[in-house]
C-alpha cells in the first residue's frame, strides 16, 4: 500500500521544511485520535449488546456510507503522510498559504475520528468560519416561559434573506445556547432547511430552567450553513438578555442578524443565586444568661443556575467571613458539591461573641467558589451587612452591600432570633478588600 501512495505521491517541493514538518506533526497527531478511537471501539464491543446502537456509537455507519460513495478514494491523510515521513525535521514553523491549502484539502479526514468519538461531526465544526460571508438578514422568534413546567420555550419561526454560503444558496439551521454555558447540555439545534435563503422552521427550542436562574443568562441564537463533512459556516447571530426580556410579549419578533461577538466573561453581573436563611440571637436571649455572646446562625442552603465560563457542571462550596475579621479563625466553608448547577448545601456557620452593636459595624461576606482539580477560584458572592461604606469609623470597601442585601442584614438586626429567609444574586461586582 505504501509503495503506492508513493508512487501517486504529491509533489510537496512547495513547500519549505518547516512547513512539511508542521503538516507531519498534525498527521501523527491524527493517528494518535485513530489509536485511541479505536480502543474505544474495542470497549464498545465487549459493553454494547444491541447490535444497531453499537453500529452507530461505534462510527461503523459513517465508514459504510463513506466506501459506498467514494471507493477508489485514497486517504489525503495516507497519501500526504507517506509523502513527507522521510523528510521529518525537528524545526517548527508557521503555514503558508500553500500549507494551509494543502491542510484544508485533508481536513474532513484529520477530524473524522473526532467528529465520530464526540457523536456529530457537525457540533465538530460548530465554532465554523467566521469571515467567509457577509453576515446580512434577520430571523424570527418568540420566547415564552411555562411556570408549571419551569421550562423556557424559543419558539424559531423563519430566517428572512440570508447570506449566500455555497452558490448563492445555503442549507441554513438555527443553533441556541444560553450562555455563559456553551456545553452540549444548553446546545440546541432546529433541522437543516436545503437551498433556500428564506428558511421557515416553525420549531421549539426547550430549556429547563428555574426562573430565578434567568436574570443572569443570556440567549444565543446563531444561523448556519451546514457543510457536509466540512466546516459550517456562520450566517449571523442575534443575543437576548433574558434579565431584560419583558415576558409578557410573547408575539413573534424579527431581529437582524449580526456578526460574532464573543460574550466577555468580566461583563456577566451574576452567576445564579444563593438561597440562605440568617438569625442572630442576643446574649443571654435563651434565659438562664445564655448564651453567653451573641450568636450569629447563616443557614446556606442551595445554590442554583451557577455559571462558570466554560459553562455546565461544575464542582461548587461556600466560603464565609464575618469581616472585618478576614482571618484563617474566620474563615468557614461547606463541603464540596460535585458536578451540579443547582449544589444542595445544607450547611450552617454559627459565629459568637458578637454584641448587637456589633453587627452594625460588621459583615457577612458569602463567597461561591470553583474547585477544578486542585486549582480553585471565585464565581461571585454576597456581602450582608448595613451597606454603609464605613467600619467603626473607618472607610472600608467590603461595605458595598446591594439594597437586597442590605434588606436582609437589617431584617435580621430587627428581628432577633428569628430566621430571615433570602435568595440573592451571587454578583461578580464585589469591591476587592485586601487579604
Amino acid at each position: 500500500m505504501e509503495g503506492e501512495l508513493i508512487d501517486s505521491s504529491l509533489d510537496l517541493s512547495h513547500l519549505t521544511e518547516e512547513e512539511q514538518s508542521t503538516i507531519l506533526q498534525v498527521l501523527e497527531r491524527d493517528l494518535d485520535l485513530r489509536h485511541r478511537d479505536e480502543g474505544r471501539v474495542r470497549v464498545l464491543q465487549q459493553t454494547e449488546t444491541d447490535l444497531s446502537r453499537f453500529r452507530f456509537l461505534s462510527g461503523a455507519w459513517f465508514s459504510e456510507e463513506l466506501g459506498k460513495r467514494h471507493r477508489n478514494w485514497t486517504s489525503g491523510c495516507a497519501l500526504v503522510h507517506a509523502t513527507i515521513r522521510h523528510r521529518k525535521t525537528k524545526n517548527r514553523g508557521t503555514f503558508s498559504v500553500n500549507a494551509v491549502l494543502l491542510l484544508q484539502a485533508c481536513g474532513a479526514v484529520f477530524f473524522t475520528v473526532i467528529g465520530i468519538s464526540h457523536g456529530s461531526m457537525m457540533s465538530l465544526f460548530s465554532s465554523g468560519d467566521f469571515g467567509l460571508v457577509e453576515v446580512r438578514g434577520s430571523i424570527q422568534f418568540s420566547l415564552v416561559y411555562d411556570t408549571q413546567k419551569e421550562e423556557l420555550q424559543v419558539k424559531v419561526y423563519r430566517c428572512e434573506d440570508i447570506a449566500p454560503a455555497r452558490k448563492n444558496r445555503s442549507d441554513p439551521y438555527v443553533k441556541s445556547y444560553l450562555l455563559p454555558d456553551k456545553s452540549s447540555h444548553s446546545k440546541k439545534k432546529t433541522a437543516v432547511k436545503k437551498k433556500t435563503l428564506n428558511p421557515v422552521y416553525d420549531q421549539t427550542l426547550r430549556y429547563k430552567v428555574r426562573i430565578g436562574e434567568l436574570r443572569s443568562r443570556t440567549l444565543n441564537l446563531s444561523v448556519w450553513h451546514a457543510e457536509h463533512l466540512s466546516r459550517n459556516v456562520f450566517l449571523g447571530e442575534v443575543e437576548v438578555s433574558l434579565g431584560l426580556w419583558d415576558w409578557t410579549c410573547t408575539l413573534p419578533l424579527w431581529q437582524d442578524l449580526q456578526p460574532r461577538v464573543n460574550l466577555n466573561p468580566d461583563s456577566i453581573t451574576s452567576r445564579g443565586t444563593i438561597l440562605l436563611s440568617i438569625k442572630f440571637i442576643p446574649d443571654g436571649f435563651e434565659g438562664g444568661g445564655l448564651p453567653l455572646t451573641g450568636e450569629l446562625h447563616i443557614w446556606l442552603r442551595e445554590a442554583q443556575g451557577l455559571l462558570a465560563n466554560k459553562g455546565g457542571f461544575i464542582d461548587s462550596f461556600v466560603r464565609s467571613y464575618i469581616l472585618p475579621d478576614a482571618s484563617r479563625q474566620s474563615g468557614q466553608k461547606t463541603r464540596v458539591v460535585k458536578r451540579s448547577i443547582n449544589p444542595t448545601y445544607n450547611h450552617t456557620m454559627v459565629y459568637d461573641g458578637f454584641h448587637s452593636s456589633d453587627l452594625r459595624e460588621a459583615c457577612a461576606e458569602l463567597t461561591v467558589w470553583q474547585r477544578e482539580g486542585l486549582k480553585q477560584h471565585v464565581l461571585g458572592g454576597v456581602r450582608l451587612s448595613c451597606g454603609t461604606g464605613q467600619s467603626y469609623g473607618e472607610d472600608v470597601s467590603w461595605m458595598d452591600s446591594t439594597g437586597e442585601e442590605v434588606a436582609v442584614w437589617t431584617s435580621m438586626i430587627e428581628n432577633p432570633n428569628h430566621w430571615v429567609d433570602a435568595t440573592l444574586s451571587i454578583r461578580t461586582n464585589l469591591a476587592h478588600r485586601s487579604q
